[in-house]
């Protein structure tokens, strides 16, 4: 077996335009009682913006690309409209 830690394929930074979630049309939202833990949905994230720990999304910088409510094997997160959020 490979023992190499797994680790997310980016990390949130702030880019020179600043926060990059304001033109999100979709944002994900992650059903915690649903929710296995399996951390699929930290590992595809390629913004790197959920966090390990408990799984809580920044949303200053989800693109809501939606990587994670796919790759998501307990189908725990969903993608909203922006404006039915508001």
């Amino acid at each position: 077996m490979n023992n190499m830690p797994i680790n997310p394929l980016s990390c949130a930074t702030e880019g020179a335009g600043g926060p990059t979630g304001t033109w999100r049309s979709h944002r994900p939202v992650i059903d915690t009682n649903q929710c296995t833990g399996c951390l699929m949905c930290w590992i595809w994230c390629p913004e790197g913006v959920i966090a390990k720990e408990d799984r809580a999304i920044n949303y200053d910088y989800c693109k809501g690309c939606g990587l994670c409510a796919k790759e998501c094997p307990a189908h725990a997160i969903t993608m909203i409209k922006e404006a039915d959020h508001e």
